[in-house]
C-alpha cells in the first residue's frame, strides 16, 4: 500500500516494505526505515499463562499495511504484514521508540488528540489502544465490530471513535466507553472505505465507499446530510473501463477546511469540494484536477498545497497550488525537488506499489451469485420430462384400453356366434 502524509515539517511516504522521510526546510538526509531489517520477535510481546506469545507466529510479507502521523506531527507509527507496530519520535532526530506485536494484521491507526494513546484497528474488526507512554505495553482491546474494519478516525475532541466496516456499518462509540454505541451511519451500498471529520465543522462526517459515493453525516445522530455519485460528477464518457467498480480511496481536507479532495481507486481525477455559504450551510462540488497518471495517495500539507504520490515511476510525486479556483502542478517548489531525489534511490521498491493492476479493494466487494437462471432451467426441464412420461403413460393407457376393448368384443363376437349355433 502506498500512502503520502504529512507530520510536522516532514514529507512521509511508505510504499511497500519502506518508509521515506524527507524534512522540508532543511537540506538533511532522508530517513529511511525498511520493516524487513526490523526484530522479528519485538520485546513487550503479550504471553498467556504458559508463556506463549498470543500473536500468531504466521510469518508476513513485511509490508507496510497502515502509517499514521500525530496531531503534532512528533509521533510517526506504522505497522506491517508481520503484525508489528513501530513507533517513532521524529524530534529532535528520528528514533525508534518501541516495536510491539500485534494480535492480528492491522487495516488502520491513529493517534488520539493527546498525543498518549494510540488506536489499532484489524481485519478482524477488533480495535486495541496501545500506549505511547508505556511504549513496551501491550495493546487493550476496546471495541469490536462482527467484520472487518476498513476504516477509523476520532471526533476531534477524542469523544467518539468512529469505525466503518465492510458490511456497509460506520458506527459511532465513546472512546472512554466503547461499549456504548452513541449511533449508526447507514445507507451505504458497499462497504465504507474511507472516513473524515471535517475539522472547521466538527460534528460532520464524511464517508467514501466501493459503491462510488460519498456521504456527508451529522454523526452524532446518524442523519444523512448529502450523498453524491463520484461516477456522474466526473461527467466522462461511458466506456468500457468506466463501468468498473471504483472504491472512494481517500477523502482528504486542506488545514483551512475550504478544500476538500476526493479519490477514486484507479480514476486519474481529483474531485473538490467546497463550502457553500447558503440558506444552510452544505458541501457543493466545485472543481475538478486531472492528473497525468492515476493516483496512489493524496494528501494536504500545512500551506494548503495538494500532495498527490503517482502510479508513475517518472513522475511519482507532484505538489499542486490553488491558482484562482484551479489547481496547477508547483513544478518549481523546493520541496517538490527534495522528495523526488529522495525516491530516487528507491525505484525498485517503488516499482512494486507502482503499476499495480489488481485493485486492492477487489476482495472486498460483494459477490453476487445468479442461482435463478440455473434453477428455472431445470425446472423447466423436469416439467418437460414429467410431461414427456404423461404423455407416455397416456398412450400407453389409451393402448390398453383399445385392447381391452378389441379382446372384450372379440369375446362378445365368440358368444354371440355359440348361442346361434
Amino acid at each position: 500500500m502506498a500512502v503520502v502524509c504529512v507530520g510536522g515539517e516532514w514529507y512521509l511516504s511508505s510504499c511497500d516494505k519502506l518508509l521515506l522521510a524527507v524534512h522540508t526546510k532543511h537540506n538533511r538526509d532522508p530517513f529511511v526505515f525498511d520493516c524487513s531489517t526490523a526484530e522479528n520477535k519485538p520485546k513487550g510481546t503479550r504471553t498467556d499463562n504458559k508463556g506463549h506469545s498470543c500473536a500468531s507466529e504466521e510469518k508476513g510479507s513485511d509490508k507496510i499495511l497502515a502509517l499514521a502521523v500525530s496531531l503534532s506531527g512528533k509521533l510517526v507509527a506504522l505497522t506491517d504484514d508481520n503484525k508489528r507496530l513501530v513507533l517513532f519520535g521524529t524530534e529532535p532526530s528520528w528514533q525508534c521508540i518501541s516495536t510491539r506485536r500485534l494480535v492480528r494484521r492491522c487495516t488502520s491507526l491513529v493517534f488520539t488528540q493527546t498525543e498518549e494513546e494510540l488506536l489499532a484497528a484489524d481485519k478482524s474488526g477488533d480495535v486495541y489502544s496501545l500506549s505511547v507512554v508505556e511504549p513496551r505495553k501491550a495493546g487493550e482491546l476496546k471495541l469490536g465490530h462482527l467484520s472487518m474494519l476498513l476504516a477509523m478516525t476520532l471526533s476531534p475532541n477524542d469523544k467518539y471513535v468512529i469505525t466503518a466496516d465492510r458490511d456497509e456499518k460506520i458506527r459511532v462509540s465513546y472512546l472512554k466507553s466503547p461499549y456504548n454505541i452513541q449511533s449508526f451511519c447507514l445507507g451505504h451500498r458497499e462497504f465504507v472505505s474511507s472516513l473524515l471529520v471535517l475539522p472547521m465543522h466538527p460534528h460532520w462526517l464524511l464517508s467514501g465507499s466501493g459503491d462510488g459515493t460519498m456521504k456527508l453525516w451529522e454523526y452524532e445522530s446518524g442523519r444523512r446530510i448529502q450523498s453524491w455519485d463520484l461516477k456522474q460528477l466526473r461527467d466522462t464518457p461511458s466506456t468500457q473501463a468506466n463501468e468498473e467498480r471504483s472504491a472512494v480511496s481517500k477523502i482528504a481536507t486542506s488545514p483551512d477546511g475550504c478544500h476538500v479532495a476526493v479519490q477514486c481507486e484507479r480514476v486519474p481525477i481529483v474531485q473538490f469540494f467546497g463550502m457553500d455559504q447558503g440558506v444552510e450551510e452544505h458541501l457543493t462540488p466545485c472543481s475538478r484536477l486531472t492528473l497525468p497518471h492515476s493516483p496512489l495517495d493524496l494528501t494536504f500539507d500545512l500551506q494548503g498545497r495538494l500532495l498527490v504520490l503517482l502510479d508513475s515511476q517518472v513522475t511519482p510525486f507532484q505538489i499542486y497550488m490553488c491558482m484562482q479556483d484551479r489547481w496547477e502542478c508547483d513544478s518549481h517548489c523546493l520541496e517538490l525537488s527534495r522528495v523526488s531525489e529522495a525516491l530516487k534511490p528507491h525505484w525498485k521498491a517503488l516499482q512494486t506499489a507502482f503499476g499495480a493492476a489488481e485493485s486492492r479493494f477487489q476482495h472486498l466487494y460483494k459477490v453476487n451469485f445468479d442461482n435463478m437462471s440455473s434453477y428455472l432451467e431445470k425446472k423447466q426441464h423436469r416439467l418437460q420430462q414429467q410431461n414427456e412420461n404423461w404423455g407416455k403413460k397416456r398412450r400407453a393407457g389409451k393402448g390398453l384400453q383399445i385392447k381391452q376393448a378389441r379382446k372384450k368384443a372379440k369375446s362378445e363376437d365368440k358368444g354371440g356366434d355359440e348361442a346361434s349355433s
